[in-house]
């Protein structure tokens, strides 16, 4: 698995050092060397980015204010001077945060912690032919079974995945991208709710029950769901 990161640092000896060290592990590929924060956020607007080394105290917009202004974060690695940050990294959901002088040996262990949240990520989207989906929320990652799965909400830029057993599970993730790939046996009947088809009890005026819930679909959804269910 190749990881593209970036980095982000207004100190041109602490770039060049992150440049040095990732060009020594063949897992990394660095998509951009970035001064600050208003350069990466170009690169993150056109270019998939995995994971960012960044840095906190910077010149017009710091770390923290960047981090927080993304919708959809990549993993994050914090490398600063300052001891100081580490409970903002935390409270930020960071993956690891490397203290200033960065030794390589301590980089190496940073970057082998973002890999492993990295696999359990990419797992989201890229096989369906697997039982269970996982799903990072409140510093965990859940393990869930596609079967278990009643429907999903959509809220702005979280989702909220309802299981079947009354638990929620609330994520950071796109409907669209979840739309697209997800097993077959989802279907998204709204701009806000994608439904597990296996579950459907019955066709209601303009919603379908599923579970104890009653979904609304979507004016331009209603065609497809009753083709694809009822049909």
């Amino acid at each position: 698995m190749k990881i593209n990161c970036i980095v982000i640092d207004d100190e041109h000896l602490a770039r060049t050092l992150l440049d040095d060290y990732i060009g020594k592990l063949p897992s990394l590929k660095l998509i951009a060397n970035c001064s600050s924060a208003l350069q990466a956020l170009e690169i993150l607007q056109n270019k998939p980015v995995d994971l960012i080394f960044l840095d906190i105290q910077m010149p017009d917009l710091s770390g923290i204010v960047f981090l927080k202004s993304l919708k959809y974060k990549p993993v994050v690695i914090f490398t600063t001077a300052y001891p100081e940050y580490a409970l903002d990294g935390y409270a930020l959901d960071v993956i690891d945060y490397l203290l200033k002088p960065i030794s390589f040996e301590r980089f190496m262990q940073s970057v082998n912690k973002a890999a492993e949240q990295i696999k359990l990520i990419k797992g989201i989207s890229t096989n369906k032919e697997k039982k269970y989906i996982t799903l990072k929320s409140e510093h965990r990652i859940h393990k869930v079974k596609y079967n278990n799965i009643l429907f999903i909400e959509g809220m702005k830029e979280y989702v909220v995945f309802h299981l079947k057993e009354g638990k929620r599970i609330i994520t950071l993730e796109r409907m669209k991208n979840l739309e697209e790939h997800l097993p077959d046996n989802f279907l998204r009947i709204h701009r806000s709710y994608i439904i597990n088809k296996n579950d459907i009890r019955s066709l209601y005026g303009n919603s379908v029950e599923i579970g104890n819930h009653k979904i609304d679909i979507g004016k331009t959804y209603k065609e497809k769901v009753i083709s694809q269910l009822f049909m």
